[in-house]
């Protein structure tokens, strides 16, 4: 037999109101106040899911947010949620929820073979069973068959609300004790929160009321995240917090206690009380607790048939034994359900007495094998538990500043994880990841010893539960096992979000262009009167300036063309643009920078590095020291709001120096104008300064009139061509672009764009930070060595330098590849080595029309000392032919940024 409804009771739906819905294209009718879960069961349904490895049949287990097998995809046109908790859906009117991993459906999965070979995927058999011949052969099928649900192909089109909340308490759970907690201090005065995943929370004086509500974490300085129906995120201060978040029950491990219609004792009771839905006719409960009882008295109660209750221990409350008898419950003591028997669902189970096995017939089986605290929130807020043996669970411990435990008092059970004597390969402990008792003891066979490792190697408590069901008992077999004291051990850790929550809940009000609002150069309409086409690189910048129907490619070689023969003018606002001041200014930027800002005299510039604590690149650009002695920082476009951050966290929190920073990136537009005839166009507006090489050299920061506008220019190139950076208020960058456009006419001035400067700068070698480096580059990886040496005093990442990885002498080099047939090198593509191995790799690539054959840069072990040398480059089953060079392919003298 399978679900009812009962024909009484079921405090929580409306018997007047009735809702269609559709679970796997099948129309059925639940009750106002149902979820789909006790929809489904009242509906007869026991089959929902299939589990994520071996693909076993899975039924609704839980009633709550500790539910692992009924997951399930909810449908709405084209949009859909994957791997929603049954459980915690609403149901409403129209409501259309899918089964997830199951081809080509849900009674007739192909993967289901996966159980008949369940040999092949015992605990880590991605680490160890689809070696031989070639891990590959296999690496796409598991790819295609790991995932649960199905992501969504549109854009969420939910609306989500962020709401800012702030309290003197918040109380989460509205059970017993976190009602009287939000009472006692509404009367003393304080400002009250109260948040509960339920509904029907009586109305308390003073106490706002959050209901439906699911706190996902807790962070610093009471900091709460809690979300609402999962459709308003609540961003909540309090001063103090109270978890008042009750208990968790858990199963016990016996052979086939996955089939479904086995599920926990009390999630039956709830059922029964809130929905008035029996999950079958005939019912068996197997317990080591009163709280297990209970939920089988309670059920009978109510009209549910219940055949028998098995109880590990050897005696129980009086009390209990006469009311289940009352009811016909025939009691078994000292007595263990040693497997389960059906097929799709179950149909009996065999019990081992004290005096011999014997076999009783159900439809359903309630298990109880004690319940936990549910201490998640308590732990993501930094506390400490401690295992306590009378409930066989790991409590709360210790203090949390301005967090406080209320939660129950520990329930006593019978410490019984497994029942020994049955397949281990059928006992499970984790039902959504299919981890067995045998997985857990194969993993400490192979030294898997600490709770964090076995999570990891066998994916225990990995699931959308995050291991509400499966945690403690995979800890307590693991001990077992390995015949350690539990207390030695703990539940692995658990991380936000306590409960499932959709990527869109979490952005909320900040999605799309309100996450990061679209940038616009200042110069914008201008770009779009020159035909630019635009792409997102942090801004809208133009890629390039097509004529004639020209695609990308071609109209970036015109541009740089140009820019060898003529002159060109780029907008670079977006470089980073940070005024640095104050009596310890240099001294400070002594220790961001691997050079020595200290030494640079006014007007003059110097291109420096910044490093982060491992000694890694972080970012490159100049620095200027202007005439009043403070300096402009210029770091790349990419890195500009991170530099602004670094040197302020570095002033606040590390080096508390008389320093003053200020970003003005946005305040100015910048005009480069590069090439040989540059010089000539600048002339042409009548600079109110000489811009001979005499008297404004490279490397040189003048300040002045163009055109009479006040400018500040930099002489610097990132073309290597004679160029001028031209920094003018944001509001004047139309005024300058036309100026400068007419002012070069004479000379056959064109605008350039992003691949245009990509060409220019890997011909001159050039680098990209983020492009040709990764997260292992140093200074000394791309020839840099030199300014560390000379420096003497200490700067941040120094030390990380003199590590034995960081002398290695096989590190990855940056240097220049030119493919011996004069083609373009795959970004990506692989050096190979002599081993067989990736010895480095394509870090940029380009076609250079001045060259007239392709220019490129890479990342190649030991590659200054390998110059000349003849490497392979494969990508993709293809292969090339290249010559490890110099970085620098064009003017490697350098003459012409003096043109």
């Amino acid at each position: 037999m399978t679900g009812y409804r009962l024909s009484h009771g079921g405090g929580r739906i409306d018997r007047g109101q009735s809702i269609d819905f559709s679970f796997n294209g099948k129309r059925y009718a639940g009750l106002a106040g149902d979820t789909l879960a006790s929809a489904l069961l009242a509906n007869g349904v026991q089959l929902v899911g299939r589990s994520f490895k071996l693909h076993r049949p899975r039924g609704i287990m839980g009633a709550g947010c500790e539910e692992t097998n009924a997951l399930v995809q909810l449908e709405h046109g084209l949009s859909s949620i994957p791997n929603v908790q049954a459980t915690m859906i609403a149901l409403e009117e129209g409501l259309v929820a899918r089964s997830i991993n199951a081809w080509p459906s849900l009674t007739w999965d192909i993967a289901g073979v996966n159980d008949r070979l369940r040999g092949l995927f015992s605990a880590g058999f991605y680490y160890k069973t689809f070696m031989w011949p070639d891990w590959h052969w296999f690496e796409w099928l598991i790819r295609r068959a790991a995932g649960l649900g199905k992501v969504p192909v549109v854009p969420d089109p939910q609306r989500y609300e962020a709401r800012h909340v702030e309290c003197d308490l918040l109380v989460i759970g509205g059970g017993r004790r976190g009602l009287a907690a939000a009472a006692q201090a509404a009367r003393d005065g304080k400002s009250v929160l109260l948040v509960d995943l339920d509904q029907g929370l009586p109305s308390l004086e003073g106490v706002r009321t959050f209901e439906k509500t699911a706190a996902l974490g807790i962070w610093d300085h009471g900091f709460v995240l809690a979300a609402s129906e999962g459709r308003v995120l609540h961003r909540i201060r309090a001063e103090q917090i109270i978890l008042a978040t009750g208990k968790q029950e858990r199963g016990i491990a016996f052979a086939n206690n996955d089939l479904p219609g086995i599920m926990l004792a009390g999630a039956i009771g709830r059922y029964v009380a809130d929905y008035a839905v029996a999950p079958g006719r005939s019912g068996i409960f197997f317990v080591n607790n009163d709280l297990g009882w209970r939920s089988a008295i309670e059920a009978a109660q109510c009209g549910v048939g219940v055949r028998a209750i098995v109880d590990a221990r050897p005696q129980v409350l009086p009390e209990l034994a006469d009311r289940a008898r009352a009811h016909g419950i025939d009691l078994f003591f000292s007595s263990l359900v040693r497997s389960a028997h059906g097929r799709g669902r179950v149909t009996g189970v065999t019990i081992e007495k004290p005096d011999g096995l014997s076999r009783l017939a159900c439809d359903f089986v309630g298990v109880s094998g004690g319940w936990n605290p549910a201490s998640q929130l308590w732990t993501m807020a930094g506390g400490q538990t401690k295992f306590n043996e009378r409930s066989q669970s790991f409590q709360p411990d210790g203090l949390v500043a301005n967090v406080e435990w209320a939660g129950p008092e520990p329930i006593e059970a019978e410490p019984i994880w497994t029942v020994h004597g049955g397949d281990e390969k059928t006992m499970f402990v984790d039902f959504q990841t299919d981890v067995t008792v045998a997985d857990i003891k194969l993993a400490a066979r192979e030294n898997y010893r600490s709770v964090e490792h076995l999570k990891r190697y066998t994916v225990l408590g990995m699931g959308v539960d995050q291991g509400k069901l499966s945690s403690v008992p995979g800890a307590m077999i693991l001990a077992e096992t390995i015949g350690a004291e539990p207390g030695t051990l703990s539940a692995s850790k658990v991380r936000p979000p306590f409960v499932p929550t959709a990527f869109g809940l979490i952005g909320a009000d900040l999605r799309g262009e309100r996450f990061r609002p679209r940038r616009y150069l200042p110069a914008h309409e201008w770009h779009v009167r020159e035909g630019a086409v635009f792409e997102d690189f942090g801004w809208e910048r133009p890629a390039a300036y097509p004529v004639g129907g020209e695609d990308i490619q071609a109209a970036a070689e015109r541009e740089a063309a140009a820019v060898r023969s003529g002159v060109g003018l780029f907008d670079g606002s977006p470089l980073g643009k940070i005024l640095v001041a104050g009596p310890e200014a240099a001294a400070f930027l002594d220790r961001v920078y691997v050079g020595t800002p200290s030494t640079l005299k006014p007007g003059r510039i110097r291109y420096g590095l910044v490093l982060n604590e491992n000694g890694t690149i972080l970012d490159d650009g100049v620095y200027a020291r202007l005439q009043d002695g403070s300096f402009l920082l210029s770091p790349s476009s990419a890195f500009a709001d991170r530099m602004v951050r670094l040197l302020e966290d570095l002033l606040q929190c590390e080096w508390p120096m008389d320093v003053v920073v200020q970003d003005v990136t946005e305040q100015y537009a910048v005009w480069t104008v590069a090439g040989p005839n540059a010089r000539n166009v600048l002339e042409a507006l009548q600079p109110s300064f000489d811009l001979s090489s005499e008297r404004f050299p490279h490397l040189s920061v003048r300040e002045g009139q163009l055109d009479g506008s006040e400018v500040r220019i930099q002489r610097v190139s990132f073309s290597g061509e004679l160029s001028y950076e031209i920094q003018v208020p944001a509001g004047q960058a139309v005024q300058m672009g036309d100026a400068l456009m007419a002012a070069g006419k004479p000379y056959g001035l064109v605008p350039y764009g992003i691949e245009a400067l990509e060409i220019l700068r890997i011909e001159k070698g050039y680098i990209h930070v983020g492009t040709d480096t990764d997260s292992e580059t140093q200074p000394g990886d791309i020839g840099f060595g030199g300014a560390i040496a000379k420096k003497q005093s200490d700067f941040l990442g120094r030390r990380a330098l003199t590590r034995r990885s960081s002398l290695s002498p096989y590190r990855k080099q940056l240097v220049g590849l030119t493919s011996l047939c004069g083609g373009i090198l795959p970004v990506g593509g692989h050096v190979r080595a002599p081993s067989g191995q990736s010895g480095g790799f394509v870090t940029s690539s380009q076609f250079s029309p001045v060259l007239g054959r392709g220019v490129a840069l890479g990342l190649v072990e030991q590659g200054q000392r390998r110059l000349g040398e003849i490497v392979e480059i494969v990508s993709l089953g293809r292969s090339w032919q290249a010559r490890i060079s110099e970085t620098v392919a064009y003017d490697r003298e350098g003459g012409r940024l003096d043109t």
